[in-house]
Formats: C-alpha cells, sequence, structure tokens
C-alpha cells in the first residue's frame, strides 16, 4: 500500500528545543531545535518511504478548545523567546526540504493529523504519525501507526494496549478519567492510570464507569487497587465536567483543510534555499553536501544515521545527533618520526594551530606529559601519545627527544597558538622546562567575553558552537569513581579519538566564538586589551606561589578547636542538653521546639530554616543563635584555612599555589581556588591571624597595593553626580560628607555614629539595598531608614537618575554593561516572581561597579606585571585578592616599588574622579593590609 506519512512539528520543535544544548551561530542566534528537526526529518525519511508526506505546525491564536473551556492550557508558559526565534528558520528549511508544511486556524496540528490521518486511511494509505503525543494513540487503526522518532518507539493497536491498557477506541475514555496535566484538562481526582484502566476494563467504557457511578456501583475494598468509596465519590463530583474532558481530549477528525492529500506530493528540494540557511545557521556539514549537490558532484547525501552515542549522551538527544561524530574519521595517532615531521610542518606553516595537552594530573603544579594533540584545519587533527602504559600498548616516540623538536616551535612569539584554558597547557609545559608563548587565543576566555552567564567547558562550547552534540568526555575515556583509569592507560587508539576531537573542537569554537567577538569593538577591546594580557600574568602569579607559616597555622587552628568546644559547652548549657552543633535537624528542635524561638523562615521542605541569616536575625534578642553564629564561623575558618593550608603546601616549592579563574565570575572578578584564598575575612581578629600567617621569605616584605574605595568611585563617575563628584575631587571623606549632606551638618559636626550611617547607606546603595535592607543593617526603624534615603537621593540627584535608568536599561536589553563594555547579563530581571526580579535589579544597580573594578585590577596587574618583567628588579606578584594585589618585595626594593604601584595603578583608568590606592608593607599580609 502506498505510505502518507505525518509529522507533528509543534512536537518536533517543542521536544528538539529542550533535548538538545544551547547551540548557536557566530551571530549568536539559537540554533538547537532547527538542528534537531532538521535531522529528525532527514531520519524519517531514510526511514519510511511515502507517496504522500506533510509536517503540521499549530497555527497562532486560540482554537475550539479554549472557547470550551478557557482554562485549557492556561498553565503553559509563554514560548521561550530562544524557540520563538526559530520558527521561521524551521519553516523555511522544511519547505525547501520538500515537506508540505499545513497549518490550519481554529484546530491544533492534532486535529489537522487526525483529519488527514481518517482521509488517509480511506483513500486506500497507510498512515505512519510521528510524534510523541500519548494523545495521538486514539488514531491508531489497523492501516494507523505511531513513530516516536526520540525513543524508536512504534505502536500499532497492539502496542497501544501493551502500553496504555486499553486499546486505541478506549484512550479518549483513559485521558478523561485520567486528565492531562500539559494540556490542563483535570482528571477525576485520585484517579491514575491503574485506576482508570480497571473501571474502563470492569465497565466497556466511559459511559458504562458514568452509568454505575451513578448507581454507585463502583466499590472494593481500600486494599485492593485503592478504589473504596472515597474515589467513588470524587468521580461523582466530576460527573458533570467529563463530557467537556472528553471533548477537550478527543482528536477532530472532519476538520475543513485547505489541503487535499493529492496537494502533498513529496516536492523537489530547493538548494538554493537550504544552502542559504545552512550558512546562516552553520550546520557545515549540510552546507558541503547541499553545494556540492549544487555543483553538480552528485546527488545529496542520504538522510544521516544516527551516530553511536557517547556514554553521557541521553536517548533524545542521540536521536538528534545525526551527522555527529563523523568528524573523528580525520583524526591520526603519532607514532613514528615521518608522521611527526609533517605534523611539525603543518603547525610550523599554520597560521594558528589547536593545541591541548593530555596530563596525569589535575594540579597545575604537578602534572606530566601523557600526550598532546593538534589541530590546524576542521576535522583534521592528531594526538602525539608519549607516555602511555598498559598491556600490549604500542611503542610512543620518546618524551624527551619530541620535546626537544617541539622547543623552538612551543617558545616562538611568531607560531601562534589557540587552546582551551592554555593556562594549565603552560603550566604542564613549564613543568617540562617549556615556557609557552605565542598564545593568541583562549576560547575559554572567548566564551566568557562574549556570553558570561553560561558555562565555559570544552564540552559545552562543542555543543553550543560547533554542533558536537556526542564530543567523548574524559569519563566516557578513562571511566569513573573507584574504576576510573589513569589517561596513560587509555587505549592509543580510544585517546586520539579524545584528545584529538579536543584540538578540533577548540578550532571549531574558536572559528564561531572569535567572529562575534571581533564583531563587536567593545568586546574585542575587552577580550584583547584585558582578559587576554591577564591569563600570562595569572600563570606567573600561580606558578610564583605564596610563602605561609605552618606552624603558625596548626597552632591557629588548635586554638580554632579550643574555642569551638568551649562554644560547645556554652550552648549545651543554655540548651539544658548536649546536642549536635553541625546538625541543622537538631538545632531546629532546640531553637523552635523546646526553646520556642520564634520561625523567621522556613525550608522549601516545610520546615524552621536555621541558615545564616535567620540566625543573625535571632541573634540579636536570644545569645544561642549568637553562640551557634560564632561556632560556624570558627569551624569554617579552622576547616577552610588553619587546617587546609598547611596540606596545601607543594612540597617541590614549599609554597601555596592558588589556581586563579578569570571565568568564575560573571562580573569578571577572578574567583580563587584549591585553595580559595579570595575570601579570608578581614574584619576580625581570627581572620587577621590567618593573614599574618602568609609570610616574605627571607630577606623580603609582603607588600599590599589596595584601591580605596573604588566602587564608590565608579559610582561617581557613572552617575556624573556634580556633588558626588566634588568629594572625591576634593580629597573629602566621602562618608563624613554624605553625612554631613544627609543630616543637614557640616562636615566637622558629624558624629562617628552618623558617619557610620552614611557609610552604610553608600555602601548599601551600591548593593541595590532597600529601605528595609538599611533598617536591618543600622537596627532602624524602617520609616526612618527610608528618610535617610530620601535625603541622600534628595542630595545626590545624578545617583538616583543613573539607578532608575540602569533599572530601565537592564529591562529593556536584559543585561547591563561596565565601563569597558563587559555585558552583564541578568536572565531574571524579567521574572514573573517578584523577589527573583528585585534581586535582578539590585544586581543591575551594582554589576557595573563591580566589574569595572575587576577590569581596572586586572589592567593594573597586567601594567605591574610587564613593569616588573622589563625591569631588572627581582619583586613580584603573588596574588591579586578582589581590589588588593600583593607582592613579594626584597627590601632593597621596597622604596622604588611602593611608589610606583601607586602610580601604575592609579593609572590603570581615566575616570571622572581619582584612583586613590593605598600601599603598606610588612613582614607578612595582615601587617602589610
Amino acid at each position: 500500500m502506498p505510505t502518507l506519512l505525518l509529522v507533528d512539528g509543534s512536537s518536533y520543535l517543542y521536544r528538539a528545543f529542550h533535548a538538545l544544548p544551547d547551540m548557536r551561530n557566530a551571530r549568536g542566534e539559537p540554533t538547537g531545535a532547527v538542528y534537531g528537526v532538521l535531522n529528525m526529518l532527514r531520519r524519517l525519511l531514510g526511514d519510511y518511504k511515502a507517496e504522500r508526506l506533510a509536517c503540521v505546525f499549530d497555527a497562532k491564536g486560540k482554537t475550539f478548545r479554549d472557547d470550551l473551556y478557557p482554562a485549557y492550557k492556561a498553565n503553559r508558559p509563554p514560548m521561550p523567546e530562544d524557540l520563538r526565534a526559530q520558527i521561521e528558520p524551521i519553516h523555511a528549511c522544511v519547505q525547501a526540504m520538500g515537506w508540505p508544511l499545513v497549518m490550519v486556524e481554529g484546530v491544533e496540528a492534532d486535529d489537522v493529523i487526525g483529519t488527514l490521518a481518517r482521509r488517509g486511511e480511506a483513500a486506500g494509505y497507510d498512515v505512519v504519525i510521528s510524534t510523541g503525543d500519548k494523545d495521538m494513540a486514539q488514531l491508531v487503526t489497523s492501516r494507523v501507526r505511531l513513530v516516536n522518532t526520540m525513543s524508536n518507539e512504534v505502536l500499532d493497536e497492539a502496542g497501544v494496549l501493551a502500553k496504555f491498557g486499553v486499546p486505541p477506541t478506549r484512550i479518549v475514555d483513559y485521558l478523561a478519567l485520567v486528565g492531562d496535566t500539559v494540556d490542563n484538562v483535570p482528571g477525576v481526582e485520585k484517579c491514575g492510570p491503574k485506576t482508570a484502566v480497571k473501571w474502563l476494563t470492569e465497565f466497556d467504557s466511559l459511559d458504562g464507569v458514568v452509568a454505575a457511578a451513578q448507581l454507585k456501583e463502583i466499590k472494593g475494598k481500600k486494599e485492593d487497587w485503592k478504589i473504596g468509596g472515597v474515589v467513588g465519590d470524587k468521580l461523582r463530583a466530576h460527573l458533570d465536567f467529563l463530557p467537556v474532558g472528553r471533548k477537550l481530549v478527543t482528536i477532530e477528525t472532519d476538520c475543513e483543510l485547505p489541503v487535499t492529500l493529492d496537494q502533498l506530493d513529496p516536492a523537489t528540494l530547493n538548494r538554493e534555499t537550504l544552502a542559504e540557511w545552512f550558512e546562516r545557521l552553520e550546520f557545515r556539514t549540510w552546507l558541503r553536501e547541499t553545494r556540492a549537490a549544487l555543483a553538480g558532484g552528485g546527488s545529496e547525501a542520504a538522510p544521516a544515521a544516527p551516530a553511536e552515542k557517547a556514554q553521557e549522551t541521553t536517548p533524545a538527544q542521540a536521536s538528534l545527533l545525526g551527522e555527529a561524530g563523523a568528524h573523528r574519521a580525520g583524526y591520526v595517532t603519532i607514532l613514528d618520526w615521518p608522521t611527526f615531521d609533517a605534523w611539525l610542518v603543518k603547525i610550523t606553516a599554520a597560521q594558528l594551530t589547536a593545541f591541548d595537552t593530555e596530563t596525569d594530573s589535575l594540579d597545575p603544579l604537578l602534572a606530566r606529559l601523557v600526550g598532546m594533540s593538534f589541530c590546524v584545519t576542521e576535522g583534521e587533527a592528531a594526538y602525539l601519545p608519549l607516555t602511555h602504559r598498559y598491556p600490549d600498548s604500542p611503542a610512543q616516540l620518546p618524551l624527551d627527544e619530541v620535546l626537544d623538536k617541539l622547543r623552538g616551535w612551543f617558545e616562538s612569539d611568531t607560531h601562534k597558538k589557540l587552546g582551551q584554558n592554555l593556562k594549565y597547557d603552560m603550566h604542564v609545559l613549564a613543568n617540562h622546562g617549556i615556557r609557552l608563548r605565542g598564545v593568541a587565543h583562549d576560547t575559554l576566555l572567548e566564551s566568557f567575553v562574549v556570553e558570561s552567564d553560561k558555562g565555559h567547558d570544552l564540552d559545552q562550547l562543542a555543543k553550543r558552537h560547533a554542533g558536537m552534540l556526542d564530543a567523548l568526555s574524559y569519563t566516557d575515556v578513562c571511566g569513573k569513581g573507584a574504576n576510573q583509569i589513569g589517561f596513560h592507560e587509555v587505549d592509543i587508539q580510544r585517546a586520539t579519538e579524545y584528545a584529538a576531537e579536543d584540538a578540533d573542537a577548540t578550532l571549531r569554537v574558536h572559528n564561531v566564538l572569535i567572529r562575534r567577538v571581533e564583531g563587536d569593538p567593545a568586546l574585542a577591546k575587552l577580550y584583547r586589551d584585558i582578559e587576554m594580557p591577564a591569563l600570562e600574568v595569572l600563570w606567573a602569579m600561580e606558578r610564583n606561589g605564596v610563602l605561609i607559616d605552618r606552624d603558625l597555622l596548626i597552632k591557629q587552628s588548635d586554638t580554632l578547636g579550643r574555642r569551638m568546644m568551649e562554644i560547645e559547652a556554652q550552648a549545651h548549657a543554655l540548651a539544658k542538653q548536649p546536642f549536635n552543633l553541625n546538625s541543622p535537624k537538631q538545632i531546629q528542635e532546640i531553637l523552635f521546639e523546646r526553646e520556642q524561638l520564634p520561625v523567621i523562615k522556613k525550608t522549601p521542605g516545610g520546615q524552621p530554616s536555621t541558615d545564616e541569616e535567620v540566625l543573625q536575625q535571632l541573634a540579636l534578642d536570644y545569645p544561642l543563635p549568637k553562640l551557634l553564629l560564632e561556632y560556624r564561623s570558627m569551624a569554617k575558618l579552622k576547616s577552610t584555612y588553619t587546617d587546609k593550608l598547611p596540606r596545601s603546601v607543594n612540597p617541590g616549592t614549599g609554597r601555596v599555589h592558588t589556581s586563579f579563574s578569570q571565568a568564575g565570575a560573571v562580573t569578571g572578578r577572578l574567583s580563587s581556588s584549591e585553595p580559595n584564598l579570595q575570601n579570608i575575612p578581614v574584619r576580625t581578629e581570627e581572620g587577621r591571624r590567618i593573614r599574618a600567617a602568609f609570610i616574605a621569605a627571607p630577606g623580603n616584605v609582603i607588600v599590599s597595593a589596595d584601591y580605596s574605595q573604588i566602587e564608590l568611585r565608579i559610582m561617581a563617575h557613572l552617575s556624573d553626580d556634580a556633588r558626588l563628584l566634588e568629594a572625591f575631587a576634593q580629597g573629602e571623606d566621602v562618608h563624613r560628607a554624605t553625612a554631613a549632606e544627609v543630616f543637614g551638618l557640616e562636615p566637622a559636626e558629624v558624629t562617628s555614629e552618623q558617619r557610620r550611617y552614611a557609610k552604610a547607606i553608600n555602601f548599601g546603595l551600591i548593593y541595590g539595598m532597600s529601605a528595609h535592607g538599611l533598617a536591618k543593617a543600622l537596627d532602624l526603624e524602617r520609616s526612618a531608614a527610608q528618610a535617610y534615603i530620601d535625603r541622600y537621593f534628595a542630595r545626590y540627584p545624578g545617583v538616583a537618575r543613573y539607578m532608575e535608568e540602569t533599572r530601565h536599561f537592564a529591562r529593556d536589553h536584559g543585561y547591563v554593561e561596565t565601563v569597558f563594555g563587559r555585558r552583564l547579563m541578568l536572565p531574571e530581571i524579567r521574572a514573573a516572581q517578584v523577589g527573583r526580579r528585585q534581586g535582578a535589579e539590585r544586581a543591575a544597580i551594582n554589576a557595573p561597579m563591580q566589574g569595572t573594578a575587576a577590569d581596572i585590577v586586572k589592567i593594573a596587574m597586567r601594567k605591574v606585571y610587564d613593569w616588573l618583567q622589563g625591569s631588572t628588579l627581582q619583586s613580584k606578584l603573588l596574588l591579586q585578592v578582589h581590589d588588593e594585589l600583593v607582592l613579594e618585595v626584597p627590601q632593597g626594593e621596597l622604596e622604588i616599588v611602593k611608589p610606583k604601584l601607586a602610580e601604575l595603578m592609579s593609572g590603570a583608568a581615566a575616570l571622572k574622579v581619582p584612583l586613590l590606592v593605598e600601599v603598606g608593607a610588612g613582614a607578612n599580609w595582615d601587617e602589610a593590609h
């Protein structure tokens, strides 16, 4: 029999959009749903030879079901903007591929498909419906079957009965009873699939169930499939709605359609249109196939078969992969000198080479080479194994000889290198005595500049920008958990697939992202002048490390431990019983059940919260929460610093080497890990003691150079407020000046308490603090706090104007920008939930200041580094912590370094107010700060 192939296009596009990662072209346009829909259509045509076909989409506007039941689909959120943007290219490409596209106003795609299916049956066609919608099961007959392309499930009459427990003729009755949460169609309360099947089996149909309910014949023991009287009562209460519900879930099969079956002939491919769209969407393989066909190079390739999926690929994603995986055909393994020499010629002649290392450790200062990969052309990459060791492993080129031959290329500024997080590879090569130069691009930083709010690891970037949906992950080749092996134990052929793919993916991602970077002058400047120059400085600081006094930290750890025991004893005495101070559940019982303290807020599970904010509020009136806060503070310092830092000392250098991440915070601030040195508290005595353990080597001192009130100065610059600009220009104490303005006093008359209030206002407002927040911070009535804020804005109207304009800009554009053009995305700025939206508005106020400060510090850091590198001085940068640079300086260089630091840092940016830098020196970090 001839075949009529009907595709539920609306189901396709939603499934593709949610199943695939966030794929985009170089212009930032979303492409994942287009890719998924087109690939499923290509596969479908390969699986089914159809004489007639149609791809059916929902038309805009309401349908008869909305008139019948206004709440129909009312629970559905609006279509995501990224999906809406892909509707036009999907429709255009579907038609260009030869699929008749059908949309009918007033009815849903399901109804159009139902009508075409019944007409097809009557005309003698076998009908295949491709969908994931369970409602379509009601259309199945001996001549109509369903195909789910994501799960490869095919449902005929027997399949429907096996899956749902009822035949296709009873699917409408079944859906009327259980309801449809997706479409907001209520069913009988407490009637699940098992109950519905049992009722329909016993009473034959929905009409039979209704008749039995009216006669109160639906009964049964509670322990036997839980019908009893309760569910029967629920059914009887639902009887009036059942006819409406049944109508809502019934697919119409006699709609008036603008097309006939004879008009559903497959059309000829419009390759010119497809080529235009594939070029714009950057579907490179399909574009090459289409151009080859246009040039007469043979017919277009057969629809792509599903690729062999990687371990981490979901079945849904695997069904959408299509061409993915084919790129590995161009990968080679370098196991002999002729192949090595050929690739050395390639990378030497290339304008840009993507490079990656494989190692035996994630610790950048301990890692040693296992192999390395290179790529100069998309789809062609090589892996050079060096120290793989496993049974029957092939002979590999000797590591030392390879490095000697590559040294000239690695250390050349002329030969440009590209990588993903190249700072790590720079460390690995340095461990082997090689200084990597010619670092031109880093895809991690390209991604961070273009889309700071998204993930930046290579797997995500390859999926998002290169369509490499089944890229191998580290766990694919090395395994997980206790069974994980080292990379040196991986079979070399498998290692080649993984490592060469990384280099290939890096080049592919770069070719997409660099166009987006260079297409925006502000982003190009940010990437070229701030982020890329900072990479080398951070590598040098990580390599320098910082000396710590291990004995002092061990003593501090002992002191903290004893203090924690004292606090624990005091807490037990106050509670009149012992309890675990680390157990939220036991704390909850003590505070809110035994002590009957007021519940400030609850957890998502409905239990009283014991988080820090709650304890801080309770601590104002009750001693036990205050003790718990102190205990937590001590425990955090002990576990994070005094216990951990002595164990973090590198055995080879005797120093602690933190790892700085440029892409760790959307504002551009650096983050620090292994160990984290960014969050050592400076306002507590215990925190300062920890800083005192960061010491200088003999004959040296620690120097700290810190920007003074940099974010307030940036606020003055951005707001252009005349009074604020004047205060900074005149070198006034800005908090005293603010207090004088707010309280209507002369600066000399301002008390310390009034200055404290003004300081809280100054810093609070740049973080978007509300009157409620200020009242809480200063322990005031909300009305008094609001009065202070009103007076502040009256005296500083430029600040008020800037904040309001920033909120409007953020709402209109979805982002804010720093002075240097860094774009800070605010996805929650239009959120329906008030709390989330207000949080985004607060972030919109602060982000430009915090982000600009981060940019300035990076510029200053590079200026200081370049000056030191160009001098004969032995001083070196150790740390960058927020607005502060920390150096180790020989005693004899101190008088040169201190004034130069202030000069370089204060000149890092030209703002409307001067940048003030405070420089201190001492035997340890605490003394210097």
